[in-house]
């Protein structure tokens, strides 16, 4: 075996390919350097109309997105690159793909709408990585955003893939605050003064305890008034502001701290009540 040829060919082409590869790998740690912080003073020209913890989301997500799209166009021309190297042609394989393209361009219509779909999204800025949001129908929380597809988690913990070109409305839970409303409801015997006053009361409570009030944003409630007269008791509408995604933290200590101080003050919690008799009852037989 003429292990000359071999070297002749390592020596001429395979230090080449190797540079190739030693430049890429340079390149994509540029990339991962200069992308981020140019993300990051982008986005931060929309702070005037984005909280800090909004900008830092979106640097995330468009930062995740534009590594992607580099790391694909570096791998693709560092691919084109060896091919050229190894004496493969590059035309005919170019014009091999535009004529594969034309073949299933029907076929791949559904991934182009995906593609201009999350680009739309991405520019409009509807949702970022850490959101809880509503897309197509499903809710959760916003694990992973590409041109492609949105990746969401729901309360039982299921991922669902959604692609992009299926979304029709998005609903975003956690867009520059949040709100915690309830509705209370009470016996029609009570005093809707002294409960409305009791629930203002454990409202500025709640947001003047230190491990609760980060949270609030409204240190009184925004909306206290009766909102329904309903079968069985008054439903009272309690809401405020909450920072993102802590509104359904807030409601719940709410709720157990209203159960406690209702029970306290003797203030009934009504509930649906049924009675069933068979029959006559027994006070009628015995006459």
């Amino acid at each position: 075996m003429d292990w000359s040829i071999i070297t002749d060919w390592l020596l001429q082409h395979g230090i080449r390919i190797l540079i190739i590869l030693i430049i890429g790998i340079i390149l994509w740690f540029v990339f991962k350097k200069l992308i981020p912080p140019l993300v990051q003073r982008t986005v931060a020209t929309t702070k005037e109309t984005e909280s800090e913890a909004g900008i830092e989301k979106r640097t995330k997500t468009l930062t995740s997105v534009l590594m992607g799209v580099a790391r694909i166009l570096l791998a693709t021309i560092i691919i084109f690159m060896i091919l050229s190297e190894l004496d493969i042609p590059i035309v005919p394989a170019l014009t091999g793909l535009g004529i594969a393209g034309v073949a299933f361009g029907f076929g791949a219509q559904y991934m182009v709408r995906d593609l201009i779909a999350g680009t739309f999204i991405l520019m409009e800025n509807q949702y970022r990585v850490g959101d809880v949001a509503r897309v197509a129908d499903v809710s959760g929380l916003v694990e992973e955003v590409n041109l492609r597809k949105t990746v969401l988690r729901d309360l039982d913990g299921i991922v669902h893939h959604v692609p992009n070109g299926e979304i029709r409305v998005t609903s975003n839970f956690t867009r520059h605050w949040a709100r915690a409303h309830m509705n209370i409801s009470v016996a029609y015997k009570e005093d809707l003064d002294k409960v409305m006053s009791i629930l203002k009361q454990i409202w500025e409570e709640t947001a003047q305890d230190p491990n609760w009030g980060q949270f609030m944003i409204s240190k009184t409630p925004s909306f206290l008034r009766v909102n329904d007269f309903g079968d069985s008791g008054i439903s009272i509408k309690l809401a405020g502001e909450t920072i993102p995604i802590k509104q359904w933290d807030v409601m719940a200590e709410l709720r157990r701290r209203i159960k406690r101080t209702f029970d306290e003050q003797g203030i009934e919690i009504p509930w649906p009540h049924t009675k069933v008799y068979f029959g006559n009852s027994q006070n009628d037989n015995m006459k």
